[in-house]
């Protein structure tokens, strides 16, 4: 069978390389562009994301990303959010007093952690719903984090009709959201392609879903 392809959106948000490396290792074919016509082909989309919220979100408006997201969720085609890729996905980030609209697409606030030492940075378990399809098989395996930012509350109230999203927490100095997976959208605040074997597997369990 032909292995899924992948794009990983490259509007100038650092990790891009390592991001592809790590999905090449997870069974998929990638390709760095911002081309709207790949963007669209492809199986999946990747979205990392490095730095501040509002320097994010104004590269993803450079290449109109969230315009290309949009599209591709509207036809049910999956994206992957990463990091600072996933903060964009929520309403609003505050950060320095900078407070910037998001992608909108779920709602909720990245807002600074409550915590004695930041950033937050380094290994850290999670707790995945049983319902999760990127942690099967993942069960007690831990994460690796780098952000002083996140979401503190989920909010967002299920579709009578449709599955309800299943959200995954991480705790440092309080809870956070540390994934998301709501239909063809799915998000990580960690960095898989920094976590070793288990955020190789987490990748092929979302390239396994393609």
């Amino acid at each position: 069978m032909t292995a899924p392809s992948v794009v990983v959106l490259d509007y100038g948000s650092g990790n891009v390389h390592s991001a592809a490396k790590a999905l090449e290792r997870a069974g998929a074919r990638v390709e760095l562009t911002a081309d709207r016509a790949a963007v669209q082909a492809a199986d999946g989309l990747l979205v990392p994301g490095v730095g501040a919220f509002a320097a994010v979100m104004a590269a993803l408006e450079s290449v109109r990303g969230g315009e290309l997201i949009e599209r591709r969720l509207a036809g049910g085609r999956p994206v992957l959010g990463i990091c600072v890729g996933m903060q964009v996905m929520f309403e609003r980030g505050v950060e320095r007093g900078v407070d910037t609209e998001g992608l909108g697409e779920w709602p909720g606030v990245v807002e600074r952690l409550a915590a004695p030492v930041l950033p937050h940075m380094g290994w850290n378990r999670v707790e995945a719903p049983p319902e999760s399809r990127l942690f099967a098989g993942l069960e007690g395996e831990r994460f690796y984090f780098v952000h002083s930012y996140g979401v503190r509350d989920w909010s967002l109230d299920p579709h009578p009709r449709m599955t309800p999203p299943a959200v995954t927490w991480a705790e440092h100095g309080e809870r956070f959201v540390a994934a998301v997976e709501n239909g063809p959208l799915a998000a990580t605040q960690f960095h898989p392609e920094k976590s070793g074997a288990a955020g190789i597997r987490l990748l092929e369990n979302w390239v396994a879903g393609l």
